[in-house]
């Protein structure tokens, strides 16, 4: 029960339902605060404990300042949690853990329940082995639940343990369209109240579902075990950047030219750790779908959040797909009531502003390898040319980055990168392969599947396409892998996915596929070619990361792109070519074909869409969404209260977190004697560190697997294989393309050991291994944006698994850092316009760091002193940002704090 110290209990009627309701016109301030902070006052408002959230918490958010810098803790209780597959395992592995370590310190396993709604999306574990044929979904579903059975079986029994959890099987859609199209509430009713349907989620792009007005972000797995379990989020009231729309987006742009264009915008803004917040008169001309999909990208620009109020685009998207009329009532009823309803004439106080005018967005795509880096799509061909020097020559400085090019020799006839290699198909007939061949180009992920303009226009492209007698080219994967069942009943309404698959965009799953580097194996003859002759290939992908080494191992550059220029590029074949002036081929007669001579008008799309697209196919793929298919259903269950585990198992382990732990924590200590492990450039990404793609046999991971008789041809995923902690720290920092500095020459998962004689090069496992069997900490050194990309609770985990017990960065992520210290380790920065490198460390140092034992004082230290036997000295910043998160650090992670709290009540 809320405090109410602000009489702001009510009720609010609508048709002949009641609801209690905690009005936020009941605080001084509140009208003037951007939607996204009304929604945070009223969860204040209707949580208050007098404890964790008191009248002062909620004083301070009604009268926010917009221009301070954020210094104000609060306490977020978000209204659910979801979660993918691959994140959502080893949540569900920790839960079963702590029921387990709950019964060892004498409590009832039954506390460790969701106490707020889970649901878990399986959409991450298919694979696209198979493409470019009619049974290629049937064969990849088959191979997924092959590799995968003993997950699904233990996502099954956590199903029937757990209260208030829920799965969606395999083959249904990506987490965040489903969230969007069916799981999402807008206005969350629970025990007769009605509240802002609010989440957190354990993938980044959990923004996608601020298109519909729903507050919500990604947080580490960990972050996310702790909401289920009742605990609320710790944050800061942010900085909120208003993101004004005007105008409306000219004919021949899309969504995600649009979405590339804001992208960039923000991460040259600057908006790491603030709310984005979208107004203006051109926010009721963006449909739903675009805005989803402009909230999914809210990872690339760095912001917490991306969100669109409550409008009649709204209510119309929850009609369309088939929410009850009662909630729709509801939905707008409650939002009017609380000035949550969109002002298209309004100017809220906002901390920062842009604005954007929609009719200057022109074809975009962006890479080489990040997708703030837009290029012009007019100006893709000759930038390719630049980029691509890169990646056939080290051009770069030493240690300059962190992913360098390779070192192929290459040649260069009119000054361009040229290296052509002849290649065999199966079928007998050769063709040339060089530099920016096409070899993936894939409709993929929830950015743009969700968005019917442009899946309809990918469509009408590959029709008007065919229909002139053009192919893909025969090196290019091509893939079609929708986030919901919708996409292939409108295809298949419409009479457009015969050309689809005549182009070779057959259906091979409903999942992230190649967005996430499920994108199979390239064909044989391509990749041997490719590896042979290292050539700098390319990947075409209508997803949201586009980072080095994630797409495909084979493949070093990756661009973002919209899925109608996915079908373009399939067809060009090449980056070289220049899809706005070059043709992409030739018809029957011979006649150039040119990209303004397949691209539909935005009539002849709006016209599939209203005509094809209707609320039936959403109630017909929802129906039973939880049920699954006769697959799903005839897997075998375990019962019982706790998991039975199997010692033989390479996919499911009991995780070490709470071996050892008593009811009371250890005092925290100082640090000495650490050694480092890595020493990183900039932008390092969490897919540079966490585990991720295809486990190589030469590998820790592929030893260990192999140790435990399983076939390589069985290895699956890192992904696939998150439940198991030994294979996850084996693939730690193992990333292709990762450079660490103090092992120079060499790219992956390699360090030196100084455990040994002259350090010799080792793997980081091998040598973290020898490092904690001697009692030697472990300390990461980083530049800028370390942690950045996806919200992957193992780049913690396996992080601390790995004895790293501090990082030193010149500038964090939020996610990565936060889920540092709910793993025990300590994120610390650089002094101002200080680095690694400025202080002359080379990584060979012994570290010590004084002044941490602060934490077991009750404050938090805001420096620690770092010395090193080479006579270094720096205060080093404590990234302890909250007094939450101390007490998280001062338990040994978020995990134990929770744990010991349920236990006391």
């Amino acid at each position: 029960m809320s405090a109410n110290s602000f009489d702001a209990r009510s009720t609010l009627q609508v048709g002949d339902e009641s609801y209690e309701i905690f009005r936020l016109d009941k605080v001084e301030g509140s009208a003037r605060l951007p939607y996204s902070l009304k929604v945070l006052l009223e969860n204040l408002l209707r949580t208050e404990d007098g404890a964790n959230i008191t009248a002062d918490h909620i004083r301070a958010l009604g009268g926010w300042d917009s221009q301070a810098q954020p210094s104000q803790e609060i306490q977020f209780t978000p209204a659910r949690v979801i979660m993918q597959d691959f994140t959502g395992v080893p949540c569900v592995v920790d839960l079963a853990t702590m029921r387990e370590a709950v019964k060892e310190l004498g409590g009832d396993p039954a506390k460790i329940n969701p106490l707020a709604p889970a649901e878990l999306v399986i959409d991450h574990s298919v694979i696209a082995d198979k493409f470019g044929t009619n049974d290629a979904f049937k064969q990849n579903v088959e191979l997924e639940y092959g590799r995968n059975k003993e997950r699904y079986q233990f996502l099954r029994w956590g199903q029937t343990a757990f209260d208030e959890f829920k799965v969606v099987p395999p083959g249904t859609g990506i987490v965040h369209q489903v969230n969007i199209e069916h799981l999402a509430r807008v206005v969350m009713v629970r025990d007769g109240k009605a509240y802002p349907d609010t989440l957190v989620g354990t993938d980044s792009h959990t923004t996608m579902v601020n298109g519909l007005g729903v507050l919500g972000w990604g947080v580490g797995g960990i972050e996310a075990e702790a909401a289920m379990l009742g605990q609320p989020v710790s944050m800061l009231i942010p900085r909120v950047v208003g993101f004004k729309l005007t105008g409306e987006l000219q004919p021949g742009t899309t969504a995600t030219d649009l979405v590339l264009t804001i992208t960039e915008m923000l991460r040259k803004h600057g908006v790491v750790g603030k709310f984005v917040e979208f107004y203006g008169e051109g926010v009721a001309a963006t449909s739903l779908a675009n805005r989803a999909t402009i909230g999914n990208m809210s990872p690339e620009f760095g912001s917490t959040a991306a969100i669109f109020p409550i409008d009649d685009e709204t209510l119309n998207y929850l009609r369309l797909t088939g929410r009850t009329a009662q909630q729709v009532a509801l939905v707008e009823a409650y939002a009017k009531e609380q000035g949550l309803w969109l002002d298209p004439k309004a100017e809220p106080d906002f901390s920062e502003k842009l604005e954007l005018d929609l009719s200057t967005v022109v074809p975009s795509i962006a890479g080489p390898k990040r997708p703030q880096d837009r290029i012009v799509l007019a100006n893709a061909a000759e930038q390719f040319k630049l980029d691509v020097r890169n990646y056939v020559d080290d051009a770069d400085e030493a240690g300059k980055e962190s992913f360098p090019a390779s070192d192929a020799p290459a040649v260069h006839p009119n000054g361009f990168p040229s290296n052509p290699v002849q290649v065999t198909a199966p079928d007998g007939t050769t063709y040339e392969l060089d530099h920016g061949a096409v070899t993936v180009a894939a409709i993929t992920s929830c950015t743009n599947t969700s968005n019917p303009y442009v899946m309809i226009g990918a469509a009408l492209v590959a029709k008007k396409a065919v229909e002139k007698g053009l192919t893909r080219k025969p090196w290019v994967k091509s893939t079609l892998a929708p986030g919901s069942k919708v996409v292939t009943d409108y295809f298949e309404k419409s009479g457009l996915t015969p050309y689809l698959d005549k182009l070779g965009f057959n259906l091979v799953g409903y999942g992230c596929t190649t967005c996430i580097g499920n994108s199979g194996p390239l064909p044989e003859e391509v990749s041997k070619a490719v590896n042979d002759h290292d050539l700098a290939v390319t990947s075409v992908l209508s997803g949201n990361r586009n980072f080095e080494g994630r797409i495909n191992p084979d493949v070093k550059m990756n661009y973002l792109a919209s899925p109608p220029l996915v079908v373009a590029y399939a067809i060009a074949g090449s980056m070289k070519v220049d899809v706005t002036r070059d043709a992409l081929g030739t018809d029957q007669d011979g006649n150039p074909v040119y990209l303004k001579d397949i691209w539909p008008t935005e009539a002849e799309v709006n016209d599939v869409v209203a005509n094809a697209i209707g609320e039936d196919m959403f109630e017909k793929s929802y129906a039973d969404v939880f049920a699954g298919d006769a697959q799903w259903q005839s897997l075998p269950v375990p019962t019982g209260n706790t998991f039975e585990w199997d010692a033989e198992s390479t996919y499911v382990r009991k995780p070490p977190y709470f071996e050892g732990m008593g009811m009371e924590p250890a005092p925290v200590t100082d640090i000495a004697g650490a050694r480092v492990l890595a020493k990183l450039g900039d932008s390092v990404t969490t897919d540079h560190i966490s585990p991720a793609g295809a486990i190589k046999a030469d590998t820790p991971a592929g030893k260990y697997l192999t140790e435990h008789g399983v076939e390589r041809r069985d290895f699956n995923s890192y992904g696939s294989r998150r439940g198991n902690h030994e294979v996850m720290i084996r693939g730690t920092f193992a990333n292709i393309r990762l450079r660490n500095q103090i092992a120079p020459g060499t790219e992956g998962g390699y360090t030196r050991d100084f455990t040994q004689a002259d350090g010799p090069v080792a793997f980081i496992y091998d040598a973290s291994q020898n490092y904690q069997a001697a009692g030697t900490p472990l300390v990461v050194l980083a530049g800028k944006e370390y942690g950045s990309g996806s919200s992957r609770d193992w780049a913690a985990k396996g992080t601390a698994l790995l004895g790293v017990k501090a990082v030193i960065a010149e500038s964090y992520e939020r996610i990565h850092r936060s889920n540092l210290i709910g793993m025990g380790v300590l994120p610390l920065q650089f002094p101002e316009g200080a680095s690694a490198q400025s202080l002359g460390l080379t990584g060979e140092e012994t570290f010590s760091f004084a002044g941490v034992t602060e934490l077991n004082n009750g404050t938090t230290p805001r420096t620690v002193k770092v010395t090193t036997d080479t006579g270094v000295e720096f205060d080093a910043v404590v990234r302890i940002d909250t007094p939450g998160e101390a007490d998280y650090y001062r338990n040994g992670g978020i995990m134990q704090y929770v744990l010991r709290n349920l236990i006391r009540k």
